[in-house]
């Protein structure tokens, strides 16, 4: 993988996960079990995000 794919890979974890994570903060008020799962898996998108930032920084060019 080119560190170019792992960077878009990288980024669209990050925001995906947010966006996943502040979703389900929002559907938790109307089913709580659907609501927490998008948030855990949100977190974990931004989470893996944050380690291929890492990772990345790790690899040459």
């Amino acid at each position: 993988m080119s560190n170019q794919t792992l960077e878009t890979w990288i980024w669209v974890l990050i925001y995906g996960g947010l966006l996943g994570f502040i979703l389900g903060h929002f559907v938790s008020a109307y089913n709580v079990v659907l609501g927490q799962g998008l948030g855990l898996v949100g977190l974990l998108a931004v989470v893996a995000g944050a380690v291929g930032i890492v990772w990345r920084s790790r690899r040459p060019d």
